[in-house]
């Protein structure tokens, strides 16, 4: 890596490359943070064998970069992640995880926990980049306080052979939540399950789904809205298919548990409409070079 110096936490394999403090926060290992902050005992589940805990205290004004790749055969990663951001700060975080080489084999297993704090701010740009032999799991869970702001956006540019993706999200009183996903998938079967729990009043939040289907893709998604209180929530879920041997299944879910509530929702699967493809061609591309132009602005939709 090219910037190392500049990356926050940096693990490749099991081993830590680097970790650079950025003033306001605290950046350690989740072995460590187990051992020198008890609290932390609350959010990880088990004693962590690898993973990172940042914990912010005070305003950082630069992004906060994170990196976790595999470049060793048949290694098998299993981590714990924790991230507090304390009240009324505005962070932002870029996570990227990957692996570094084709027919690795490599195993990526990750949880977590992401607390927001009573009025504080967050922007996380979450990338996934994997070969078609690896497999991944992820399951993280936020926490978002009284009157505070999650903006996420969770991108698999390079789907693995099997991916497992799990976020809950929890919403306060006031809260707002906005999660955007986007998978190209690719010789995969890739599941996706998004819960958004609306539990305070004035809570609101939008998950937008853009999921692409490749080369003998089966790709499953389950996105839910829960409203327990006066609260709004919009689900907006869709797929587009490139080949007759791929399929999607999209299961958006509301579940209203308030009167006062407002949760809506729209799906809808298609393919690459042939007109798009002619108008793009008549300008001089390729067929191909049309067809990943429309899936990109497909998946930045």
């Amino acid at each position: 890596m090219k910037n190392a110096k500049n990356v926050n936490y940096w693990q490749i394999d099991h081993r830590i490359k680097n970790i650079y403090l950025a003033k306001g926060s605290i950046i350690l290992s989740s072995p460590e943070a187990w051992k020198k902050y008890k609290w932390t005992r609350n959010y990880f589940s088990g004693k962590p064998k690898e993973g990172y805990f940042i914990w912010v205290k005070e305003q950082v004004n630069t992004p906060l970069f994170t990196c976790v790749s595999i470049a060793g055969k048949n290694v098998s990663q299993k981590l714990q992640n924790l991230l507090v951001i304390e009240k009324s700060l505005k962070i932002h975080l870029q996570g990227t995880c990957s692996t570094l080489k084709k027919n690795l084999f490599g195993i990526h297993k990750a949880q977590g926990k992401i607390v927001l704090r009573e009025g504080s701010s967050l922007k996380y740009n979450h990338i996934h980049l994997w070969e078609e032999k690896d497999i991944v799991e992820t399951n993280y869970e936020f926490f978002l306080e009284k009157n505070s702001k999650l903006n996420y956006s969770y991108r698999i540019l390079f789907t693995p052979n099997k991916l497992k993706a799990s976020n809950l999200f929890n919403l306060s009183a006031g809260a707002v939540c906005n999660v955007k996903i986007g998978a190209n998938c690719v010789k995969t079967k890739t599941e996706i399950k998004d819960v958004m729990v609306l539990k305070g009043i004035g809570s609101s939040g939008i998950i937008n789904l853009r999921l692409v289907g490749k080369k003998e893709s089966k790709v499953l998604a389950h996105s839910r809205i829960v409203a327990d209180s006066k609260a709004k929530g919009h689900l907006d879920c869709q797929g587009l298919l490139t080949d007759k041997k791929s399929e999607i299944l999209l299961t958006p879910e509301l579940d209203c548990r308030n009167k006062l509530a407002q949760i809506t929702h729209e799906a809808s699967i298609g393919q690459i409409a042939q007109e798009q493809l002619t108008y793009l061609r008549m300008r001089g591309l390729s067929e191909k070079e049309a067809t990943n132009l429309i899936i990109n602005g497909f998946l930045g939709s």
